[in-house]
């Protein structure tokens, strides 16, 4: 680890295969939690370079469990969490609506480290136990419509370095990871980021992929469309700019988006939510983000036709049946 802070600490760069190389030994428990934080305080002082990104993301990969679901073509909404707004656990609320409408997923998440309630943490609480047998997640795909791959079981490396995380507090590049190592290897990919410049890295790196993908970024910085703004979206066709109108029928105010204080409230919200008795904020904002994954997958002549599958999914009660199910697995 020294002779790569040396060369860190002089300004330059790491070459994919270094990073690759850095990240497999943090991964295999080669360094102390010292050498971990001084490396990844690197990257809270300069921004990460598309090769270093790719080595770390090799490195995630060529580690991780393999989640193999090959009956079903499956959908993750994610977003890199980190932009320090707090909001409630939209994406996998948006999960949970796709699920209701009969498109498996295969959502991926981790516990909150720089928000008070990430996907693991509301699931957790709402009485999801993590695992990574694949058969029995094959089992809540097949008969709720989705499984939930809580991050450190399925990385080492994501484990090794969980405590160090959540002591800074911060946000750091194993938030830009999370999205793309996905160890199902999702087949619709809807991911938040919390800048443009992260938006041009993913536009990048997934264009590689040859799969479908769809970025979005909410132009006042959240990493999923909060309709408090304009929202930025990127796919493998080009980019567009799109109204809180356009995407949601209505704006919301960045208050009526906020995640509570504590796990407990959130998971409270989360519940309230998915049953339907939601605020119709809360309920827009879900609802645009599964409707425009639901539209990335090609099986919606429209946005709109997307947009009315995910109201069925919630009006309907499908959504929160998807939701028990899982639970009922456990």
């Amino acid at each position: 680890m020294k002779k790569i802070l040396q060369i860190l600490f002089e300004h330059r760069t790491l070459s994919r295969e270094q990073a690759r190389e850095v990240l497999t030994q943090i991964g295999k428990g080669v360094f102390n939690e010292h050498e971990i934080t001084a490396f990844m305080t690197v990257y809270l002082m300069r921004s990460i370079t598309i090769d270093e990104l790719q080595g770390f993301r090799d490195a995630l990969l060529d580690l991780c469990v393999p989640v193999s679901i090959p009956d079903h073509s499956l959908m993750d909404i994610v977003g890199t969490g980190g932009d320090g707004k707090n909001t409630f656990n939209i994406s996998t609320l948006s999960c949970f609506i796709v699920a209701g409408t009969g498109q498996k997923v295969a959502k991926h998440g981790n516990y909150g480290a720089s928000s008070i309630s990430g996907a693991s943490n509301v699931m957790e609480q709402l009485g999801y136990k993590f695992k990574n047998d694949v058969d029995r997640l094959r089992t809540e795909v097949d008969k709720a419509g989705i499984c939930f791959l809580h991050a450190p079981l399925f990385h080492p490396a994501l484990k090794t370095v969980g405590p160090i995380r959540k002591n800074l507090g911060m946000r750091t590049f194993f938030n830009m990871l999370g999205p793309m190592v996905n160890p199902a290897q999702p087949d619709f990919q809807l991911v938040g980021v919390y800048n443009l410049e992260m938006a041009r890295i993913y536009n990048y790196l997934l264009q590689q992929t040859g799969k479908a993908f769809t970025i979005i970024h909410s132009l006042d910085g959240y990493d999923e469309i909060s309709l408090t703004n304009d929202t930025k979206i990127i796919t493998n066709k080009g980019e567009q700019v799109k109204t809180p109108e356009q995407l949601g029928k209505r704006m919301v105010l960045q208050t009526d988006i906020y995640g509570g204080g504590t796990v407990e409230e959130s998971a409270k919200m989360f519940s309230t939510i998915l049953k339907g008795a939601g605020t119709w904020a809360q309920n827009a904002v879900v609802l645009a983000n599964a409707a425009v994954a639901l539209h990335s997958t090609g099986n919606y002549a429209s946005y709109d036709d997307a947009y009315s599958a995910a109201v069925l999914s919630l009006e309907s009660g499908a959504a929160f049946q998807s939701l028990q199910k899982l639970i009922a697995l456990q």
